[in-house]
């Protein structure tokens, strides 16, 4: 086994000190002027009272004047495109070409806590500039009369959020059905 560089004392061994002056080689000292004396990083204003979260304003509609009723529109689409778009915008969002980057689950939630969850979620992505969100609204198979009521008021809301350009059925490993793969507008993109 070989020793180390220092010994028990601490010191380095003087062969292993020529060794070192011998891979260096010659050195010369900087010159004093070229030299920059550290400064201490500037300090961080501390916030005395914590930013307020901006008010989302609730523009989705269930299409009913009376909130509290269990309305659902007639017939929640498969899938959504905004108006624009080229069709295979869609199908690549089928095809998964854009990975999940946040997701949303609304099950159990009643429809007003699950509409104002999901204005907060999209805020929330768009803010963070996600493309492609996952929103979970379930089958409702155990729901009242085994309608999808949430389901189909999830795809109701998304066609009016102005920073969804389209949506569609999740693959059968995100809930198939019972979720949407949801594309978002980004900042860049009007």
């Amino acid at each position: 086994m070989k020793k180390t560089a220092k010994s028990k004392t601490g010191k380095i061994a003087p062969e292993d000190a020529a060794l070192f002056r011998a891979a260096v080689g010659e050195v010369q000292p900087l010159a004093e002027q070229n030299r920059i004396t550290p400064q201490p990083a500037p300090r961080k204003p501390v916030l005395r009272t914590p930013a307020a979260a901006p008010e989302i304003i609730d523009s989705l509609s269930d299409g009913c004047p009376n909130s509290f009723s269990d309305f659902a529109p007639e017939n929640a689409a498969d899938e959504f495109l905004g108006n624009g778009l080229s069709r295979m915008t869609l199908r690549k969002l089928r095809r998964e070409t854009r990975p999940v980057q946040d997701s949303l689950d609304l099950h159990g939630n009643h429809t007003d806590e699950a509409r104002k969850l999901l204005q907060e979620f999209l805020h929330e992505a768009t803010q963070r500039n996600l493309r492609c969100v996952l929103v979970i609204h379930g089958k409702g198979l155990n729901s009242r009369g085994g309608e999808a009521v949430l389901r189909k008021l999830a795809r109701h809301w998304l066609t009016q959020h102005p920073q969804v350009l389209g949506y569609c059925d999740a693959p059968p490993r995100y809930g198939g059905s019972g979720a949407a793969l949801v594309l978002l507008r980004n900042s860049g993109n009007p």
